[in-house]
């Protein structure tokens, strides 16, 4: 037998059992380890804008270009990964993306100026727009249905702990060592990724049949999302839009993604199939993952904030300070795959909508010395809620399709998630900007927060609609497959 035969029968091995065989704890291990390096680089980053600037003598609005570089990588990588891991083979793309951000990071940390460094960070970011979707591909086709739930569980781990504990370690290494070493951090970690990759996840079957790539697809694809996420930074950097050109990058954006949706539908092979829409179930999933990475990633940006602008801490200390969230969301993931198989994604997902809902209100009253404890309490409720969701609603767009499918739910899953999250960072940010201009003492700015977070508990109850939807969608789909008597 082949490797890509052991690969593809193994999770049909033990389908009715849920505990993981050697083979899935493999290339779990090893995808996790990619995932992990590429989440934290882009939060590690955030937090060394000051000294970036300091140190290459350059303005903070040209050292922001180091995050919208890489923002912009990803955005215009993510739609060929798909069309990219059938041609070439998930594995090869996966090695060949993990060795390019490695490189790309050594790169970044010898970078002499500003203008090196953002042409390197792009770099990155288009070997994460790689690596992050072909590894879940690589994961989800592993697992199997029987095991998707607990999968997701673990693959999970690097979006939502990164953004908590990214700060701390980026505060660390720039006190204790030097900003080249949030870049230098990266090589270790991707040689050992790199070698671990080659022997423990199987061979596929490399050049398999993707057809020709969809050239007039992907070019408005990527530059829709290229455009879209351009000027969707652009806001929550600035925290206004009223720009004229960040208007129009959205303006293009949004027509150039309704033209390639149009041209998809008719495509006999697109880059990306849109059709799959057509299933309610997975239709309803993805909605749940749009609000949800809208409500839930985009206020992530506030608390960081807070504690810096209002409670005066620094980087490091601003990151442990979150380290409530990121536990919350452990916990989340230890019982979210239980409660998936118990419930039915669209029930957990509720109730995680419903517990993070909850957990904003606390916010929502955030004062200028409100208790660290307190704070921490609600984190830990919010981190768990943020876990329950987005868990549940990416194991229900999985389970919506065929094997065929993965590779353009994965793709789709990434886009609508981080636009999702691109579009709620910009809102509040403008909220909160908009707030501050007024705000005069700590406790005008805390009120300011406070505004924002009634913002937030707009953007989860609105989010919370959709796994309404996804349960109802659940139960028609369960009800459509028992069989009927005769």
């Amino acid at each position: 037998m082949s490797a890509s035969d052991a690969a593809s029968s193994a999770p049909a091995a033990d389908e009715g059992s849920t505990r993981f065989p050697p083979l899935l704890r493999r290339v779990v291990l090893v995808t996790v380890l990619g995932s992990i390096m590429s989440f934290l680089d882009a939060t590690i980053v955030n937090v060394a804008l000051q000294s970036l600037s300091q140190h290459m003598d350059a303005s903070l609005a040209t050292i922001q270009w180091v995050v919208t570089a890489y923002l912009l990588g990803l955005a215009a990588v993510i739609p060929v990964s798909g069309w990219a891991a059938t041609r070439f083979g998930a594995k090869q793309m996966y090695v060949l993306s993990i060795a390019l951000f490695t490189l790309a990071s050594l790169a970044c940390g010898l970078a002499q100026n500003a203008g090196q460094l953002i042409a390197f960070r792009a770099v990155q970011g288009a070997a994460g727009g790689l690596t992050l979707p072909i590894a879940q591909m690589i994961t989800v086709r592993t697992a199997g249905p029987a095991r998707l739930a607990r999968v997701m569980s673990v693959s999970g781990i690097p979006t939502l702990l990164a953004p908590v504990f990214g700060p701390a370690l980026g505060g660390l290494l720039l006190e204790h060592a030097s900003w080249h070493w949030i870049f230098f951090v990266n090589v270790p970690i991707g040689v050992l990724t790199v070698v671990l990759a080659q022997r423990m996840i199987p061979a596929d079957e490399g050049r398999r049949a993707a057809g020709k790539l969809d050239v007039p697809g992907l070019a408005a694809v990527s530059l829709g999302f290229v455009a879209l996420t351009y000027g969707l930074a652009q806001i929550g950097s600035k925290g206004r839009a009223d720009s004229p050109a960040v208007l129009a990058s959205l303006a293009v954006g949004a027509l150039l993604i309704a033209g390639f949706v149009l041209y998809a539908l008719r495509a006999e092979r697109p880059l990306v199939d849109v059709r799959l829409f057509k299933n309610k179930l997975y239709s309803a999933a993805q909605l749940t993952n749009f609000c949800l990475g809208s409500a839930v990633f985009g206020s992530i940006i506030l608390m960081p904030l807070y504690f810096q602008t209002v409670r005066g801490e620094d980087p490091t200390a601003t990151g442990l300070l979150l380290i409530p969230q990121g536990i919350g969301a452990g916990l989340a993931m230890v019982m979210s795959a239980r409660l998936v198989e118990k419930l039915g994604a669209g029930l957990t997902a509720c109730a995680g909508g419903v517990v993070s809902i909850v957990a904003t209100v606390p916010f929502m009253m955030i004062g200028s010395g409100t208790s660290y404890w307190l704070l921490g309490a609600a984190m830990v409720a919010r981190g768990f809620g943020i876990g329950a969701c987005t868990i549940p609603a990416t194991t229900a767009a999985y389970r919506a399709v065929p094997p065929t499918g993965v590779n353009d739910a994965t793709v789709q899953i990434g886009v609508l998630q981080r636009v999702g999250g691109s579009t709620g960072t910009a809102l509040f940010a403008v909220v909160l900007q908009d707030r501050l201009t007024s705000a005069t003492g700590h406790a005008g700015q805390a009120a300011a927060f406070g505004t924002a977070f009634w913002w937030v508990l707009g953007a989860a109850a609105l989010a919370t609609v959709p796994t309404l939807l996804l349960t109802s969608a659940e139960r028609r789909a369960a009800k459509a497959a028992v069989p009927q008597p005769a």
